[in-house]
């Protein structure tokens, strides 16, 4: 079965705590036993060490004192077992028990002579915790001293007893206090856990919440009220901007399909009508040559618009090879120039700052003619007559940067952010113009980055606009690459020049 995170987390604190209760308690009670069975031991051994006066009176005599003596002498070692809370006894070399401190607590009357031999190899006492073999009625903590006369020869045992019931007693009392504590700081932990919890796996739910909606198909939604610092703040406004960069990309493929149906349906439908004219006589024949003139311009247009479509789909697929290598810039820019010659003789443009010595560039010619075709075209189509087109290139550390400004009405500022954008016309008004579709400068900065530059547009409304666009000198490295700051003054993304999609 499916756990959820507050359930699995619980179980696993549950487990951990339990575990470490019971760990230390155990630790803690071995701790305490050995402590309490040494704090006996020393009280048995200053007790063993006041008591052999009496045993070395015994050893004297060789026999027990009859009588009232025998009293005095059981009533003096049962006043010394009490101070310490024990009782004691002594045995002959044998382990025949000779005289008890309290005779009651004894069930037999020999020791073994296993306990009898340890106790005589011990430096001083020797210790242990048994019944020595039923001779004490219960478990008990024993401190033995084997006695010795003058020449060294054993004269007997003495035993220092202890009664067991008192560990037994300090560990009933010490599971039942550990026992109330642990039940508390279980509940105590459980508890914090709950609330913190909540804390940790409210925002997570917002965050599932939020997805599953996305999932769902709502692109508007976004996880609200996660805010702060951590891992899961993290996460919620990572989220928000996906769903921000998502949303954006669907809004552009669903403009971007409507200005496809639009541009294609503007030539499709002047191409049908002029046809439609002819066929039908409302175009009289001696008209007809020069209407097909116009239905095969708008034929040419159609053809450059699913061209100019298709080279976008394959650069952004990355099917495009390029070819670099290290050439003159000029030349292409003076083979654009020329290209267009008749078309800037017809506009009364003039031509300035072409041509200089020979600046190196390292980027493919295809790539770099297209760029400066669509910038040159775009300055032709609207450099009023007698207006100038001017071109200036520099080397810039490992860079050329090249400028291409001409004269004319310019661009509205806030038109500037989106000049390089697929379909974009500052005058929506004016419908399809005549030789593009707003998909020129697109190509340039597609092209441009695949190049390993950057490009930027300027512009003085009413005056003038400049392209300025950058080419390497060396082979690029595409990660490295950052674009120029736009018009804000903020730099751009980087972007990845085969998939133009943000890279770190």
């Amino acid at each position: 079965m499916r756990k959820s995170i507050p359930v699995a987390f619980f179980s696993l604190m549950s487990t951990l705590l339990i575990f470490g209760t019971v760990v230390m308690g155990g630790s803690e009670l071995v701790l305490f036993s050995r402590y309490f069975a040494q704090e006996r031991y020393d009280t048995l051994d200053e007790v063993v060490n006041v008591a052999q006066r009496t045993a070395s009176y015994l050893v004297q005599e060789a026999s027990l004192p009859e009588g009232e003596e025998l009293e005095a002498l059981s009533t003096k070692l049962e006043i010394i077992g009490e101070s310490a809370e024990a009782y004691l006894f002594f045995t002959d070399c044998d382990g025949n028990v000779m005289l008890a401190s309290v005779p009651e607590k004894l069930t037999g009357d020999t020791v073994e002579a296993e306990v009898l031999e340890k106790a005589g190899k011990a430096k001083e006492n020797y210790h242990l915790f048994d019944t020595l073999g039923g001779v004490l009625a219960e478990k008990s903590y024993i401190s033995v001293r084997e006695m010795r006369s003058e020449d060294g020869a054993c004269t007997g045992y003495l035993f220092l007893c202890s009664s067991g019931e008192r560990l037994a007693e300090f560990r009933r009392e010490f599971f039942s206090n550990f026992f109330l504590s642990a039940c508390l700081m279980l509940l105590l932990a459980s508890v914090l856990t709950k609330v913190m919890m909540h804390k940790l796996t409210d925002p997570l739910q917002k965050v599932t919440d939020a997805a599953q909606r996305f999932g769902g198909g709502d692109l508007s939604v976004r996880v609200e009220g996660v805010d702060g610092e951590g891992e899961v703040a993290d996460l919620a406004r990572t989220f928000n901007k996906m769903a921000d960069n998502i949303q954006s990309n669907d809004n552009s493929r669903g403009q971007f399909m409507g200005n496809i149906a639009h541009e294609l349906r503007t030539p499709m439908t002047t191409i049908k009508g002029f046809i439609d004219g002819m066929l039908d006589g409302t175009i009289p024949p001696e008209e007809t040559k020069h209407y097909l003139g116009i239905v095969s311009q708008e034929t040419g247009r159609l053809a450059r618009l699913v061209q100019n479509m298709l080279d976008i789909t394959k650069l952004e697929a990355g099917e495009v090879p390029i070819h670099a290598q290290t050439y003159d810039l000029w030349k292409t820019v003076t083979d654009v120039v020329l290209s267009d010659e008749q078309r800037i003789e017809d506009g009364k443009i003039d031509i300035q700052g072409l041509g200089g010595d020979p600046l190196l560039i390292y980027a493919d010619p295809d790539f770099v003619h297209q760029v400066v075709y669509n910038i040159v075209d775009n300055a032709i189509k609207f450099t009023p007559a007698g207006g100038t087109i001017s071109f200036a290139a520099e080397r810039r550390g490992n860079m050329v940067e090249v400028r291409i400004e001409n004269t004319g009405a310019g661009i509205a500022p806030e038109a500037l952010p989106f000049v390089f954008e697929r379909f974009y016309k500052e005058d929506r008004s004016r419908g399809l113009h005549a030789r593009g579709a707003g998909l020129g400068l697109n190509i340039c900065k597609v092209l441009v980055n695949l190049s390993g530059g950057q490009i930027r547009v300027e512009s003085q409304q009413g005056e003038w606009c400049r392209f300025v666009f950058t080419l390497p000198t060396v082979a690029p490295n595409p990660g490295g690459m950052k674009r120029l700051p736009d018009e804000s003054g903020r730099p751009g993304a980087v972007e990845d020049p085969a998939s133009m999609k943000p890279v770190d």
